[in-house]
């Protein structure tokens, strides 16, 4: 049979692809250097998660969320450090929802069990139940201990450290990767000259394929052409790339550069296992912005993603206040992962129902770094299982409610932004009019 794939690297089969484009549009990577250093990216999904900004876990509330559907709470203790412990009273195996946190002290909803890291235990490490029905059962309370993981506060950022299994006393738990592999100056880039926005979006998908998709340039210009205010990303450019994609323990990174400009650098992407994509434009050390994108495995077919944009243009307070920067940036962030939501599902559905098998999938010479992702991907998950305590053939949503809440999934805070930008717009031109009028 006739092979009738498409080949970005001949020139005669380029007009099969300028339909959806304008006239005169093409995007093309010509060529490639693969640096190997002589070794892989370490295999494993166990490692340091940005789970949500610092500012979403609030004194005296507790922060619901799931790693790989197992149901977790971040919360601040007594002292302001944060906490992450399993969702799960030790006692009868409730859940904490609809319980108290009170400076850092944790009550049951179901027998009324307090649980404090300043209880009769001296090990701080351990959060103890300090108390529960009354004083007969102190002798039972002590030795009673909430399972928990490691976190770490970076960069504004909360970050939990999911391993083979939680622990009732953090000593317990050794550190699969450092933190500082996350590290934006680590990485190159001097967030210091910067300012960012943020938003926190919500997804019915497999994460992985989230991470396919930001690991994915060519979708950008076809996808989100007409979505993204920058010059060089529209579907009227006509430009050419080379790639360079660099290979070693600690991340894989995939750079463009203009074709007519070798030294010059258009984007680059780098993933950092197992949850973070760096996207630079430019060189690190010079880039006009940096979009940092946290990728958050909430359960099966459910996943978070934080997205920080880093700029060093409009960073006066004044200014992007009276322009509504903010929250246009935020309505522009949402129209983006809306535009990727539906090929993403299907994604998910068609991989579910077993309609994606290797020989269907005819990858370009571009998706080399897609493809080492996911060969990548697929022996971190046997070496790990993170899985293991879902069962893919139920759909156990009984948390769903409680964890999902942003939007491409939930419109809530989408709808909201579109309102604040008309209020604050009439505000803008309503004023000045009305004062006018007052004048008068």
């Amino acid at each position: 049979m006739e092979n009738r794939q498409i080949n970005f690297f001949k020139s005669k089969d380029f007009n099969t692809v300028l339909k959806p484009f304008k006239k005169g549009t093409v995007v093309k990577i010509d060529s490639f250097d693969i640096r190997d250093n002589q070794k892989e990216l370490n295999i494993g999904l166990f490692g340091w998660y940005a789970i949500c900004p610092s500012n979403e876990v609030k004194k005296n509330k507790l922060y619901y969320f799931s790693l790989y559907d197992e149901p977790l709470i971040l919360y601040r203790d007594e002292n302001k450090n944060v906490r992450c412990i399993k969702n799960i009273c030790p006692h009868r195996g409730a859940s904490f929802f609809g319980g108290t946190l009170s400076d850092g002290v944790i009550t049951c909803p179901y027998h009324g069990a307090k649980f404090s890291s300043e209880g009769s235990c001296q090990n701080l490490d351990r959060i103890t139940c300090r108390h529960i029905v009354d004083n007969n059962y102190d002798n039972y309370a002590k030795r009673i201990h909430l399972s928990q993981y490691k976190t770490s506060e970076k960069n504004g950022y909360i970050f939990v450290h999911f391993s083979k299994k939680s622990e009732t006393d953090l000593y317990n738990i050794s550190e699969d990767t450092p933190i500082n592999n996350y590290e934006l100056h680590e990485n190159g880039f001097t967030h210091k000259d910067y300012v960012f926005e943020e938003v926190l979006v919500d997804f019915k998908c497999d994460w992985s394929r989230i991470i396919e998709n930001h690991l994915d340039i060519l979708h950008i210009f076809w996808v989100h052409g007409d979505t993204i205010p920058d010059k060089d990303v529209n579907k009227n450019v006509l430009v050419s790339f080379n790639q360079k994609i660099n290979i070693n323990p600690k991340y894989i990174e995939s750079i463009y550069y203009y074709k007519n400009d070798p030294t010059k650098e258009f984007i680059r992407i780098k993933y950092i296992p197992p949850g973070r994509i760096l996207i630079y434009k430019g060189d690190p050390s010079s880039s006009r912005y940096l979009q940092v994108l946290d990728h958050i495995p909430l359960g099966n077919n459910k996943a978070r993603v934080i997205v920080r944009h880093y700029r060093k243009f409009l960073q006066n307070k004044l200014l992007n206040n009276l322009l509504l920067f903010k929250e246009t940036q935020r309505k522009i962030f949402y129209k983006i992962f809306d535009e990727d939501y539906m090929i993403l599902k299907t994604q998910t559905y068609n991989h579910d129902m077993g309609f994606i098998s290797k020989d269907e999938i005819k990858l370009l010479g571009e998706d080399r770094i897609i493809n080492y992702f996911w060969k990548w991907y697929k022996k971190s998950e046997d070496k790990d299982k993170p899985w293991k305590n879902t069962n893919k053939a139920q759909d156990l949503d009984v948390y769903e409610k409680v964890i999902l809440k942003y939007p491409p999934e939930i419109k809530k805070l989408e709808i909201a932004n579109n309102l604040d930008i008309i209020r604050k717009t009439f505000v803008r031109f309503a004023a000045p009019l009305i004062f006018f009028m007052l004048i008068i």
